[in-house]
């Protein structure tokens, strides 16, 4: 499902405009941590036009084409809000956790003050990074 471009972007085949599979997720993730999910996963779904989507490891991801940018996963007590090229970001509010090659992730929690601008920002800044990587190789 996952291949490198020319560019060594990682794509993922078949992303959709907008999933009914994505719609039945967020269903099935009901309560306060869905509900936490799909608020940070609306905000990459209106980043453009050109936003697709699919479910992918059992989470929702939002793609350029078919360009994976971030995703939303629910855990036992936390959501994480993804980023596939988080290294890449600039994240001067410190929110990014992980220490793999490229992702990051922020971790939020029900009850816990999340700094949404920063967290806004950060998925803004992973639609450009990733349309900039897909549009200058």
């Amino acid at each position: 499902m996952w291949s490198d471009d020319e560019n060594g972007i990682a794509a993922i085949q078949r992303c959709c405009r907008s999933g009914s599979t994505i719609d039945a997720w967020m269903k099935e993730h009901a309560g306060e941590l869905g509900a936490i999910a799909h608020q940070w996963f609306e905000v990459m779904r209106k980043c453009g036009d050109e936003v697709r989507e699919l479910l992918h490891d059992g989470c929702p991801v939002a793609c350029l084409g078919n360009a994976p940018f971030g995703y939303v996963n629910v855990f036992t007590a936390h959501i994480n809000v993804g980023f596939f090229r988080g290294t890449a970001l600039p994240d001067p509010a410190r929110l990014l956790q992980g220490t793999g090659k490229f992702m990051r992730h922020v971790k939020l929690r029900p009850g816990t003050a999340t700094d949404a601008a920063s967290l806004s920002g950060l998925i803004d800044a992973a639609y450009s990074d990733i349309k900039a990587r897909v549009e200058n190789g």
